[in-house]
C-alpha cells in the first residue's frame, strides 16, 4: 500500500532552500519515491490553514517512506534545510482501495 509524506513549508530564506530542493530528488530514488506535489498554487477551502508551499511525495510503502526519512542523503538535505525553511512533515498510509 502506498504511503504518502506531506510537507507544509514556510520558506525563510529563498536562496538557501533551492540548494535543499537540489539535494531532495536524488535522495528518493533508493527508496522509490516520487514528487506527487511541489509547491505552485495553494488554497485553504476550509479552517484557518495558512501555509505557503506544500510538498507531497509517494512511496510504495509507509516503511519505505520512514527509511528515505532517516536515510543518510536525506539527513544531509535536511540540515540545509533547517536554516532555509520551517517545515510541517507528516507521513501517512495511503488508502488501500
Amino acid at each position: 500500500m502506498p504511503a504518502y509524506v506531506i510537507v507544509d513549508v514556510e520558506v525563510t530564506d529563498p536562496d538557501q532552500y533551492e540548494s535543499y530542493k537540489k539535494l531532495t530528488p536524488a535522495s528518493l530514488v533508493a527508496y522509490g519515491g516520487k514528487f506527487i506535489v511541489r509547491g505552485g498554487q495553494v488554497e485553504t477551502l476550509e479552517g484557518d490553514w495558512k501555509t505557503g508551499r506544500i510538498v507531497i511525495l509517494e512511496f510504495p510503502s509507509y516503511d519505505s517512506a520512514r527509511r528515505w526519512y532517516d536515510s543518510d542523503d536525506y539527513i544531509q538535505a535536511r540540515a540545509v534545510r533547517k536554516d532555509a525553511a520551517r517545515a510541517r512533515i507528516i507521513v501517512a498510509d495511503g488508502f488501500p482501495g
